[in-house]
């Protein structure tokens, strides 16, 4: 018995050492294979290797860095683990295996083996700047650099280590140290792709756009279809306005790459701006079934919810993003944007939100310290604007008046244009300018450097909160004295602002310490030029037999609180009908949505006109079909507003506990038509059906309307500039006295 056991023992061994010299004959052949990039063909032979020795280590390390260089990574995990097992202290396969679990976004165990192999190799630079990687993906952004400068001190010459560290310091916002450490790894290897890239994105991060594009070819150049270059090229398209090369990027990178999160992000982001609801949301949920904390899937899809109306789901969206990343920006300024909208914020809400911007951003930016300056209170005066809307945009239409008619001898008024798209509005408001400054691809401390050496006095915001705002340039505080007016006038909650242009019914007396800013009055909050060649209308209800109710606004200001009114209000005239004309209801989603709402609040789709986009003369146009206008609530309406009264249709209007949901009534109040605003729902039906009821004096009114404007202190735009001015003034000699 004792001999057949040894017998056999004795084949056995034979036979190993008969596998072993095969597959040690094979291996040769797989790594030729390996290097020649045959991947297929090298992990093969690692197979039959591995069926003649399962536990042949290096058949097990060359089977997991091929299956992990091919893509393979559940392969590449199991081989490597399979290595580690027969040399548990081989640092090599360690840091490989780092790699997969890197690749597989597993970064605590990714780190944990990486850390090992390092420990078993100090001088180990590679895994110590893969080391770097890990620690930069779970957001150690300092640990991470201080990890690739060990890996550079062992290795001055390694450029990976250094374009590596650049990218971690850009993402500390460190841009010169990135562009630093990026030009160190070029200098070392020319066509390093991934430092070409990361000098891209320091120019994205410097709104450098040009140069940013140009970096992303030169890298799509040496490695072209690279699906998360040609997706953050979209991004940049995006940033320039170019919308069609941006979601052709975005779809040739998904073409490449399915499930890359940042081309689905930019698709989502260029579908909201381009007004296609449907697939930006199929974007945001792919990406959110793959990583469901992705704080940028979550405000896009937020966004995609406040089109539509639901209000309180995209705040919902907005704070679960925020409790990701408490100072993402983009989610702050879209959550204070959407509390706007919503019925249960007041002013205090909406100012604590406005703050807390302030808190979790503009307090970490250091201010400016101001030169010397001549305080003549009688001296002309350097008046500087910034925004993003010098071109056909709705905002445009409430600061072009007072840009047209300054006075030009006591005021120099300087434009800083923060949009790459320029159109016929950009020309007229260069024109009406005495100095011209295209800051779209000027970074914030550029701007404020230039805004500096501009001398100017009085630094006037146009945006607020809205999209392309400077605050972070307002932050810096580069002017003496700085004012927020007219594009989006709800208050912005920095510090660093004196002044908000507003009126007495905007922003009653009683709320007014809320603000950060000191409330100086306007005749009304905005104000708008008379309508080119408008003429007077016949009413239509006299021809139609029914009155025809307008609301000309954004499909997101249409709450469940105002189609509840809105309801109330079309069951008492049960042949009314409403005309609805908002760019937005050229998508078919959009649309049919609002329609399906209406219809659940009893108005039936008959009687419901839905009207897209158009030119502005045939805008202005539509309104020869409305007998009354309709403002919603708890968002008003702004420019829709002047435009209905000086079409000569007036407005119903209420009152509500913000700024927001005052500014329809304040500029229906500041022409004397006080009797047509509401101060409750009630009130709000009882004037559209009083006026409803009375076609004759309607048809008066209608008449009468456009002269009324023309000679209100609010409606007439020279008159409105000279209120500005005398506030610009004032402001001015304050400043003055207070240095004297």
């Amino acid at each position: 018995m004792s001999s057949t056991i040894g017998s056999r023992a004795f084949q056995n061994a034979r036979l190993q050492k008969k596998n072993r010299k095969q597959a040690d004959g094979l291996l040769p052949k797989a790594v030729e294979a390996y290097r020649a990039g045959r991947h297929a063909d090298a992990q093969a032979i690692c197979g039959q290797v591995l069926s003649l020795v399962p536990d042949h280590f290096d058949a097990l390390h060359l089977l997991g860095a091929s299956a992990l260089d091919s893509g393979r990574l559940d392969l590449a995990e199991q081989a490597l683990t399979s290595a580690i097992a027969v040399e548990p202290r081989n640092a090599e396969a360690l840091a490989n295996l780092g790699l997969v679990l890197f690749s597989l976004k597993r970064y605590e165990e990714a780190r944990a083996v990486q850390e090992r192999a390092i420990a078993l190799k100090p001088n180990f630079v590679t895994a110590l700047t893969s080391l770097g990687n890990t620690l930069m993906n779970m957001q150690l952004f300092a640990q991470a650099i201080e990890v690739h400068d060990r890996a550079i001190a062992l290795k001055p010459d390694f450029a990976d280590a250094y374009c590596n560290r650049g990218m971690a310091q850009l993402l500390l916002l460190r841009n010169q140290e990135a562009r630093q450490s990026f030009d160190r790894a070029l200098a070392l290897a020319p066509r390093h792709m991934q430092a070409t890239f990361g000098k891209g994105l320091v120019s994205v991060n410097l709104r450098h756009l040009e140069q940013a594009l140009a970096a992303f070819n030169a890298a799509l150049a040496m490695k072209p279809g690279t699906a998360a270059i040609v997706a953050q090229r979209g991004r940049l398209y995006v940033q320039m306005g170019r919308f069609d090369e941006a979601e052709a990027d975005f779809d040739a990178a998904l073409a490449t790459d399915p499930a890359l999160e940042a081309a689905l992000l930019g698709k989502a982001h260029v579908c909201v701006l381009t007004e296609r609801i449907a697939p930006a949301m199929l974007a945001c949920k792919r990406v959110l079934e793959q990583n469901p904390a992705s704080e940028v899937a979550l405000i896009w899809l937020g966004t995609c919810l406040a089109k539509q109306g639901d209000t309180a789901g995209a705040i919902q969206h907005f704070d679960r993003a925020l409790e990701i990343k408490p100072d993402f920006e983009d989610a702050i300024l879209k959550k204070i944007f959407a509390l706007d909208f919503y019925p249960g914020a007041d002013v205090a809400v909406h100012q604590a939100v406005r703050r807390e911007w302030w808190e979790r951003i503009g307090a970490h930016i250091p201010q400016r310290q101001l030169a010397a300056i001549d305080r003549d209170p009688e001296r002309r005066i350097t008046v500087g604007y910034v925004s993003s809307d010098f071109r056909s945009h709705s905002a445009a239409l409430t600061f072009l008046p007072v840009l047209r008619h300054h006075d030009h001898a006591a005021f120099k008024v300087i434009c800083y244009s923060c949009s790459p798209l320029v159109d016929s509005v950009t020309e007229q408001c260069k024109a009406a300018a005495d100095g011209w400054v295209d800051a779209a691809q000027l970074s914030d401390d550029e701007l404020a450097d230039r805004i500096q050496a501009d001398q100017v006095d009085v630094l006037v915001d146009l945006s607020g909160h809205s999209a392309g705002n400077r605050l972070t340039v307002f932050a810096r505080k580069p002017a003496p004295i700085q004012v927020t007016a007219w594009g989006n006038a709800t208050g912005t909650g920095l510090p660093t602002m004196d002044y908000f242009f507003a009126d007495p019914v905007t922003v009653p007396l009683a709320v007014r310490p809320l603000f950060a800013e000191q409330v100086y009055d306007l005749p009304a909050l905005i104000t708008t030029d008379p309508l080119p060649d408008a003429q007077p209308t016949p009413l239509p209800m006299l021809r139609n037999g029914y009155v025809t109710f307008g609301i000309f606004n954004r499909v997101d200001k249409i709450s469940d609180e105002v189609l509840t009114v809105w309801s109330a209000l079309m069951q008492a005239l049960p042949e009314a009908r409403i005309v609805i004309k908002n760019g937005a209801l050229e998508d078919p989603f959009l649309r049919d949505g609002l329609i399906a709402r209406f219809a659940a609040f009893g108005i039936g789709e008959g009687r419901v006109t839905c009207l897209g986009a158009s030119m502005r003369h045939e805008h202005i146009a539509a309104f020869a079909d409305v007998d009354i206008s309709l403002d919603p609530f708890p968002q008003n309406g702004g420019v829709s507003t002047w435009e209905s009264l000086q079409a000569g249709v007036p407005v119903v209007a209420k009152l509500g506990n913000s700024a927001a949901s005052r500014a329809g009534g304040a500029i229906v109040k500041a022409i004397g038509l006080d009797d047509w605003v509401a101060e409750d729902d009630e009130g709000y039906v009882t004037i559209a059906l009083k006026h409803a009821g009375q076609p004759a004096a309607l048809a008066q009114l209608r008449a009468e309307l456009p002269a009324r404007v023309a000679g209100s202190a609010a409606g007439n735009v020279v008159t409105y500039t000279r209120k500005v001015e005398e506030g610009y003034r004032q402001f001015w000699r304050r400043y003055c006295a207070a240095g004297s």
